[in-house]
């Protein structure tokens, strides 16, 4: 019996050992964009202070544009053209009746604004990112450049990082927002999210902006996740992870829809 019952442990100790799952060597990773800099230097410089590899987005049509990506490139920062889009205003600004002479006139022009650019995103833009003639447009003419694309994906319509793919531009897109509700709780809720989205689909590409809360937010919260497992990288360096592939949350099989 008691022969019997020290064989039957060791089986179930057995199965049981099979039946636990092993551990995961799956990485999650996070990137980081605040958008909207250039209007106020010493607010902005909050962001440079931020501990890690934040990506500073900055407007053309601001008084600090061009002292603040000098200030973000000398921090070691990754600085992008934040472009004016439909419904954005603005000299800079992207409209669908704009002929494609005057949208490459503002674009030349808004990288004058904003030196040691490495690619752009849309700021606002949900009319313009749904234009596929200009958005091909786009694409070839950043390929040009050599500069990348990041879709900020401000509206369900966009053709943006479709028509990035389609010719191998080196892209990616947002999947979290993070304070398009300004109170503490709600950021920390939306990083969240992005770190849970992270665990699941193995990046996520988070865009905030210089507010008071979000800086708050970020500055408590971000040392802590290496901790939590989360490796904070570079948006240049998630454009390679991502390998110009679609998420789960932005088309099918890595086609972007």
């Amino acid at each position: 019996m008691g022969r019997r019952f020290i064989l039957g442990l060791l089986c179930c100790l057995a199965s049981a050992a099979f039946a636990a799952p092993a551990p995961s060597a799956h990485k999650a990773y996070l990137s980081l964009i605040i958008d909207d800099l250039g209007q106020n230097l010493p607010r902005d410089r909050q962001v440079l202070a931020l501990p890690g590899p934040v990506t500073a987005a900055i407007m053309p049509d601001t008084p600090h544009a061009a002292e603040f990506a000098r200030e973000a490139h000398r921090a070691g920062k990754v600085v992008m053209l934040h472009m004016p889009m439909d419904p954005a205003t603005g000299p800079f600004a992207w409209h669908p009746d704009l002929p494609i002479e005057e949208l490459g006139k503002r674009l030349d022009a808004a990288f004058a604004a904003v030196p040691y650019t490495s690619g752009i995103n849309n700021h606002m833009g949900s009319r313009m990112t749904a234009q596929p003639q200009a958005m091909a447009w786009l694409m070839a003419n950043l390929q040009q450049r050599h500069k990348f694309f990041v879709d900020s994906r401000t509206s369900a319509q966009t053709v943006a990082a479709a028509e990035a793919q389609k010719i191998g531009l080196a892209s990616v897109s947002r999947d979290v927002f993070l304070d398009d509700e300004r109170t503490e709780a709600a950021i920390a809720h939306q990083l969240q999210t992005a770190i849970d989205l992270a665990r699941r689909q193995g990046s996520a590409v988070m865009i905030g902006h210089p507010y008071p809360q979000t800086l708050a937010v970020l500055g408590r919260e971000l040392p802590r996740l290496k901790a939590q497992g989360i490796e904070w990288i570079d948006i240049k360096s998630m454009i390679s992870l991502r390998s110009n592939r679609a998420m789960a949350g932005h088309g099918k099989d890595g086609v972007y829809r």
